[in-house]
């Protein structure tokens, strides 16, 4: 079943922005990130972004990590955020899931395996961060024939020519990243990314979704007034982390904060 495309697709004849959320499967345990999944959907959110668990995951700061320690702390691996997701699609079909991690746990189950059971459990896309886009034409192939997006991500950094073989393998959208260094870190320079995904889309007509550094309605706003969207990722991660800590509702606490976003992503 094909949602993320016509989601986004959807969003752009509607002049609205994509929300895209990250949270880490598995943190502080499935059942609250099942629950979480479902609130992000109540929240406005367009796409989420689930985190598969990794020891060493390289391209995250301390925020991500920890949550990423926690739950590999939980035993949790990619078989159990793929059930996750099979049960997040028992109520809803429709919400675009895409799986953000490592090439380790891929290459662990088997590249044509994972895009099977990754198909088959209802993930609509992939961002591995270590599947350079020159190096993973064939995984890339083999996901989109089976009707799974493979994302990539654009840093600032990239030359022309990146982008271009980026484009090239990329499907869903491309995930361009506002800040050099890892996720959460930063400050925003929103003239340099309206120029760096100004030059992105001479190579591609996908959504140029954008992540690191985006924190409070302020920022989401400024990033989506150059861009398709906007990734939210560390923010959420540190929310459900001090509601764990203060024995409050993480449910409750991160609805608050996203109605604030989703109002000024709609108010461009």
């Amino acid at each position: 079943m094909a949602r993320l495309s016509p989601v986004l697709a959807a969003n752009k004849a509607a002049n609205r922005k994509n929300l895209v959320t990250f949270i880490t499967a598995g943190d502080p345990n499935l059942s609250v990130t099942l629950q979480l999944m479902h609130t992000l959907v109540e929240s406005g959110v367009d796409v989420i972004e689930l985190g598969v668990p990794f020891s060493d995951p390289m391209a995250d700061g301390p925020v991500i990590q920890r949550a990423s320690e926690r739950a590999v702390a939980n035993g949790v691996g990619l078989t159990d955020v793929l059930q996750l997701v099979r049960e997040f699609r028992v109520t809803n079909p429709n919400t675009p899931v895409v799986l953000m991690g490592y090439a380790n746990p891929v290459e662990c189950m088997g590249q044509e395996t994972f895009i099977q059971n990754a198909v088959a459990a209802g993930v609509d896309g992939a961002l591995v961060v270590d599947y350079p886009p020159e190096e993973s034409t064939d995984f890339s192939a083999k996901a989109s024939a089976a009707g799974l997006n493979v994302i990539y991500l654009v840093a600032p950094t990239s030359t022309d020519e990146r982008m271009r073989d980026t484009a090239a393998v990329a499907s869903g959208f491309i995930y361009y990243v506002s800040l050099k260094g890892v996720t959460g870190a930063g400050t925003l320079d929103v003239s340099d990314v309206a120029q760096k995904v100004a030059k992105l889309r001479e190579y591609t007509d996908l959504p140029i979704n954008v992540g690191f550094g985006i924190s409070d309605a302020t920022s989401a706003k400024a990033v989506a007034s150059v861009a398709d969207g906007v990734v939210i990722g560390s923010k959420l991660i540190t929310l459900v982390e001090d509601a764990v800590r203060d024995g409050t509702d993480a449910n409750a606490i991160i609805k608050a904060w996203l109605s604030g976003i989703r109002v000024a992503l709609d108010t461009q």
